[in-house]
């Protein structure tokens, strides 16, 4: 039996896996403090049940399980929370959960808990379970042959025939998130799961992972479904879910398949467009992409090329473009949203300074102090004696 322990405060996690572990020796018990650390233990063990915080950075517990669900239909699932509002626990019933546990979680009924799970696991068929072995292993081979088939390369024996006479007409949907992004596979486990959820909802087709930046989706619409509905539906998920700037092109109508490497090459070019070539009206997405950006980034070397290059766009075009979308210009723009972090930090009287300042993208406190000053009007020191006055 292997279980995910998914928390941010690594005192609870430590003490559930303690118990289960004293209850169960024989038992894989795995650790995650967030999200996407939770997305590689997924990806990585063979996990059985999942106990999951609500609050953790990033993605919270009941919009994980939700994403989760899908891909994992075997995993069974328990929220764990400090809140006892029945809207919680309602919602994550909803959702597919177990069992809403509420923090400090009591031993015994924990291990109950878990002895109750680990009992219902053991009950699911071989059947079953080869079951979903085989519609994983179809899957990855789905996506190899898909892989292959959009970069042009030659598919030897393979008979495609069956997945040509199932989507007769369909349109292909690419999801690109920008190069700056180091670890990409959080972004690429909730572009799956989005996509694919969206995919079932407006017709049919899947999902496949072209590259380390790109996501790729075939999708048959539904009579009744146009490509305008799933397209303001993916926008309006992924914007919630991702921290990262992202890019979505379409392709129009496709009857052929031997059409798939050419037009996913022009949908990758579409990504990346020249400046002046850009329709009127996209500046105003270059900028909203840009500020997504910079809220997710604030604290790291933030330079106008950097950014610019984000919404591949040439520094002084993109300089003159933020200060007319957003009145200010970008270098005052960044050092006013530092300092509103910084403000927030101030009001942590465990913080020190150094840390503030590290914490909000600069490396010298003396730096971060003159910074704060002109800003302000008032030193972090001041800024905080105020606040604590007020108290």
């Amino acid at each position: 039996m292997s279980i995910l322990i998914t928390d941010d405060e690594s005192v609870i996690r430590e003490g559930v896996k303690r118990t289960i572990k004293r209850a169960f020796p024989a038992y894989e018990v795995h650790l995650a403090a967030s999200a996407e650390e939770a997305v590689h233990v997924l990806e990585s063990q063979q996990i059985d049940i999942v106990l999951t915080d609500i609050l953790m950075p990033g993605i919270d517990g009941l919009e994980f399980m939700k994403m989760s669900r899908r891909k994992y239909p075997h995993v069974k699932w328990v929220v764990i929370s400090a809140h006892s509002e029945f809207s919680y626990a309602q919602k994550a019933v909803r959702l597919g959960a177990r069992d809403y546990l509420l923090k400090p979680i009591g031993k015994q009924r924990l291990e109950e808990l878990i002895d109750q799970l680990a009992e219902e696991a053991r009950e699911e068929t071989a059947s079953t379970k080869e079951g979903e072995l085989l519609k994983t292993n179809l899957k990855y081979l789905r996506e190899a042959v898909f892989q292959r088939l959009a970069s042009g390369l030659a598919l030897g024996n393979l008979d495609i025939a069956p997945l040509i006479e199932r989507y007769p007409e369909f349109r292909l949907v690419m999801v690109r998130i920008e190069e700056a992004v180091k670890n990409v596979q959080l972004e690429h486990f909730i572009i799956e799961n989005v996509l694919s959820e969206l995919i079932d909802l407006h017709g049919q087709g899947f999902v496949v992972s072209f590259d380390r930046q790109s996501l790729l989706g075939l999708v048959q619409l539904k009579n009744n479904k146009t490509e305008e509905g799933l397209a303001q539906d993916l926008h309006k998920h992924l914007s919630h879910y991702l921290k990262v700037p992202f890019h979505i092109t379409y392709s129009d109508d496709i009857k052929e398949f031997s059409r798939i490497p050419e037009e996913v090459r022009r949908l990758r070019q579409a990504t990346a467009p020249v400046a002046s070539d850009r329709p009127e009206g996209s500046g105003d997405k270059a900028i909203e992409v840009a500020l997504q950006y910079l809220k997710a980034h604030y604290n790291e070397e933030l330079s106008l090329e950097r950014v610019a290059s984000v919404v591949f766009l040439n520094p002084i075009y993109f300089s003159q473009l933020f200060k007319q979308k957003t009145g200010q210009g970008y270098k005052d723009y960044v050092i006013s949203l530092r300092i509103e972090q910084a403000k927030e930090l101030l009001q942590q009287s465990g913080l020190k300074l150094a840390e503030i300042a590290e914490r909000i993208g600069y490396a010298d406190v003396r730096h971060f102090t003159q910074v704060f000053r002109r800003k302000m009007n008032v030193t972090p020191t001041e800024y905080r004696q105020q606040i604590a006055a007020e108290l």
